[in-house]
């Protein structure tokens, strides 16, 4: 299965570094965000990526591009220009690109990448979250749902959408920033089947609310509870926070 990571927003609520580089290209520890999702999934084995850019994505591309040189140490021929790798301990991921369009919506993002997914399944995330997540679960719910998708929700502190979920665990609504709080949310970490493309096209909007309120409609989505750990980093703040659980040995994220 292959692993779609949307990528392509401007992060303008951390404008003080996105004016340079996507926010998935923030740093934890030294590296990407980006590059610590991906570690999620290709921890359970998931080691095919496709990348919805968008904002910036010359800077995803040419990570990837020198990715071999940027973590490897190197000896380097002056005289005659030649390099040589001196460890190569690289991951074995194969990694799509695709430029999905300054201005496109997710839902319009998701749509344009249709074709190097085929009729599989496939998980779907953001670029800016982390969580502790069992990746194959979280497959294994899904396919017991037996709906088009999948949801992780999660039980945060504060205000955030949320997400009225049924006995069963089907999803029967979807709202965004309620009055209330300690409710389930929507956290991020999906589980698609191909049959999601059939709601989609190359101009719609923002899948978390209009595609997504469209599928509850017809009962195809479903949501998996998780209560261990998961936090966006919509913020300069979260990335601080972030970066002291790195630095502290309590990225509960981490488990490569």
């Amino acid at each position: 299965m292959k692993a779609v990571i949307l990528a392509g927003g401007y992060g303008t609520r951390m404008s003080e570094v996105t004016n340079s580089i996507p926010k998935p290209m923030v740093e934890i520890g030294g590296k990407p965000i980006l590059w610590h999702i991906m570690n999620i999934y290709s921890h359970y084995g998931v080691n095919e990526f496709i990348i919805c850019g968008g904002y910036k994505q010359y800077v995803i591309k040419e990570y990837f591009f020198n990715y071999l040189y940027h973590n490897s140490d190197l000896t380097i021929d002056l005289a005659n220009g030649d390099i040589k790798v001196i460890n190569n301990d690289m991951p074995e991921w194969k990694v799509t690109i695709v430029d999905t369009g300054l201005d496109t919506m997710t839902g319009g993002r998701i749509k344009r990448i249709q074709e190097y997914v085929g009729d599989e399944s496939f998980f779907l995330t953001y670029g800016d979250g982390v969580s502790d997540v069992d990746i194959s679960q979280s497959y294994n719910k899904h396919i017991e749902s037996g709906k088009v998708l999948s949801m992780m929700a999660f039980q945060p502190a504060g205000k955030l959408g949320v997400l009225d979920i049924s006995d069963d665990s089907s999803l029967r609504g979807f709202k965004e920033k309620p009055d209330s709080d300690g409710t389930w949310i929507n956290a991020g970490f999906f589980v698609c089947e191909s049959g999601i493309f059939d709601y989609l096209d190359v101009n719609s909007g923002m899948f978390e609310a209009e595609v997504m309120q469209d599928m509850i409609k017809n009962g195809e989505v479903n949501a998996f509870k998780h209560s261990g750990f998961w936090m966006p980093m919509d913020t300069l703040n979260d990335n601080t926070v972030l970066n002291k659980l790195w630095d502290e040995g309590k990225a509960w994220w981490k488990k490569w």
